[in-house]
């Protein structure tokens, strides 16, 4: 995880970083800073370029990353396939081996299109004097575009700030459609930038089903974004969706089923679904595997201490099936001594007044010990943290628990007061969700963060006591993805009920073309801001290939009860891994499950403007 900016300008003022936008960019980066300038005098133009580096695997490779050919690379990302990087290397010292061996626009789409795994990118060609920048396929690193309103000005960042109250903002999401390049000369003898684009297209030779629109709104006159003339693309890293919709009779005695783990055994008894939801599990474990062993280098300190309880992976954990599988599949391949943090977050429930104890009539209440209220007020703190997603947290505990006794599991009870949000949502959040702007997008981001952030009271496997904790994990493992592909959201339902299969599968279709500007930009921003690396194992290419390969009758059932048919592909692959309860717990939204959404206006609607996250 890396914070990375450029800065271009055509006009006569040096390039300037806002103090707040480098701040947001350090916090994403910690470990090392680096800023780097390019000045052309005919035709004019000045680049700066400003990279803050969280370090992750291999030796500590400061950015940007020059070589002798003057090539300069910035580079957000995590090669987990495609290209091969050693155990020691770097892939940033990688990525720049390939691309500065490349002698045209071919090359540099051919390289990047190979790559497997998150990613945005920022790299100055030094010959042609060009700058590439974009997001891989799903966008699953956060880029941002500004264009100044009266100098001829770009800044490209991993994460911006968000303006006054008083003021419109200029940020968008560069659209994760393709990557984009700007030929600086000729920009600096027209006086005007002109930003060529390079699609992502399937195998098919067509643009790829999940591709957004690549128009950027807002641009002032002197800027433009066209398709590239020589019609040079990226292929794909994922099969095309199959949109099959004749779908073979349903068995009558599984569809009237009622909600129960009986009902998941009874569908195992069908090989055919067995060999599918054995293919899936090998798919998603894999990509938990790669996503779990590219580890950040232990601390020093801590090994010549000897100690083994510093945490490496931590997962966004609501108890719900998209967080018990991670943290299934994550027992089998992280070393056995090594904890797994579970993070589960709470946003305090309103005060209610405290119950008097009941007695028969006439009877006097018994008295009370001195020491009882003090017992009954930390009962009340406890249970006032009580939501949904707390409960089917301790629950899932549990389950993991009984399956893998000998991890030490850190289930880390995250309690957020309303003082502590509105604080933290003005100084930081606010800043970060930017330029999403929707109270789901306030509701999210906010929850994301405290929870990522890692600091609450941990229960261990070994210890009965709650204790004060700070995972200190960089890795955090999040489900994002698996509602979208598997017809998990209550939209997907609405849509199977008024258009059939037909209407399901092109809501699906949607779903992965949307997912990069509604959820995956945020998140990323949100979570890296405590110098963390979110990691989506459910948006591995491989895992999305193989799911895409099936008809979407394979992969969900809507006919069949909630908490049932929807995702029911990965509900079966629970119940083979040997999950009990949580495999058929219906699916609830983070904002709803943690409560967030119960300490706003509950007048306000999902896609409604959020005024809290208006800066002062």
């Amino acid at each position: 995880m890396c914070g990375i900016c450029c800065v271009v300008s055509l006009s006569p003022r040096a390039c300037v970083l806002p103090d707040r936008v480098r701040k947001n960019l350090t916090n994403r980066g910690p470990d090392h800073s680096k800023d780097v300038t390019r000045t052309v005098i005919t035709p004019a133009f000045r680049c700066l370029f400003s990279a803050h580096v969280l370090h992750m695997k291999g030796s500590l490779t400061p950015q940007p990353l020059e070589d002798s050919a003057g090539n300069l690379l910035l580079w957000n990302g995590e090669v987990f396939g495609g290209l091969e990087v050693g155990p020691e290397e770097n892939d940033t010292e990688v990525i720049l081996q390939h691309l500065s061996v490349q002698v045209d626009s071919t090359g540099i789409c051919g390289v990047l299109s190979r790559v497997r795994g998150p990613w945005a990118i920022l790299y100055y060609e030094a010959a042609r004097h060009c700058i590439w920048f974009g997001r891989d396929y799903f966008g699953r690193r956060s880029l941002l575009w500004h264009l100044d309103q009266e100098e001829v000005v770009l800044t490209l960042t991993s994460v911006a700030s968000c303006p006054s109250a008083y003021e419109q903002s200029q940020w968008h999401e560069v659209a994760a459609a393709g990557i984009y390049r700007l030929d600086l000369e000729d920009c600096a003898r027209h006086k005007e930038l002109i930003i060529e684009f390079f699609p992502w297209v399937s195998a098919a030779d067509h643009p790829s089903v999940h591709s957004p629109d690549y128009m950027w709104e807002d641009l002032p006159s002197y800027a433009s974004v066209v398709s590239n003339p020589s019609g040079v693309s990226l292929l794909a890293p994922v099969c095309a969706m199959k949109m099959s919709t004749s779908a073979p009779e349903i068995d009558k005695n599984v569809q009237s089923s009622q909600l129960s783990l009986e009902a998941l055994e009874e569908l195992l008894l069908n090989t055919d679904n067995v060999e599918k939801v054995n293919q899936l599990i090998e798919v998603l474990s894999e990509a938990v595997r790669r996503r779990v062993q590219s580890l950040p280098c232990s601390s020093p300190s801590l090994e010549q201490s000897g100690t083994n309880d510093q945490t490496d992976i931590a997962i966004l954990f609501s108890g719900g099936i998209d967080s018990m599988i991670l943290a299934v599949l994550a027992d089998r391949h992280v070393p056995a001594g090594k904890p797994i943090d579970l993070l589960n977050v709470a946003f305090k429930l309103q005060e209610a007044k405290m119950q008097p104890q009941s007695s028969k009539k006439g009877k006097k209440p018994r008295s009370s010990p001195t020491n009882e209220p003090c017992k009954q007020r930390d009962h009340y703190l406890t249970r006032c943290f009580d939501v949904p997603d707390r409960i089917t947290g301790r629950a899932g505990l549990l389950e993991l628990q009984h399956l893998s006794p000998e991890r030490k599991w850190n289930f880390l009870e995250i309690n957020i007061t309303p003082e502590e949000l509105q604080g933290a949502r003005q100084e930081r959040i606010s800043h970060l969700v930017h330029p999403l702007d929707t109270v789901l997008d306030d509701s999210i981001g906010c929850a994301v963060w405290f929870a990522s952030r890692g600091i609450g009271m941990a229960t261990a496997t070994d210890c009965a006591e709650q204790k004060q904790h700070t995972s200190t994990a960089k890795v955090v493992l999040t489900g994002i993805g698996a509602d979208e592909q598997l017809a998990g959201y209550s939209r997907h339902r609405v849509r199977f009920k008024s258009d059939g299969l037909e209407g399901l599968v092109k809501e699906l279709a949607m779903e992965l073309g949307r997912i990069s500007s509604r959820n995956l930009g945020r998140d990323d921003r949100v979570i890296g801001d405590h110098g963390k690396e979110a990691r989506f194992p459910y948006l591995d290419e491989d895992v999305v290939s193989f799911l895409n390969q099936l008809p979407v009758w394979e992969k969900a059932d809507l006919s069949l009860p909630r908490g049932l048919g929807e995702k029911l592909l990965l509900r079966l692959a629970a119940r083979r891994l040997g999950l009990g309860p949580s495999a058929i717990l219906p699916k609830r939204a983070m904002q709803f499950g943690s409560r967030i959404a119960k300490m706003e206006n509950s007048r306000e609607k999902a896609s409604d403007k959020c005024k809290r996250l208006i800066t002062e």
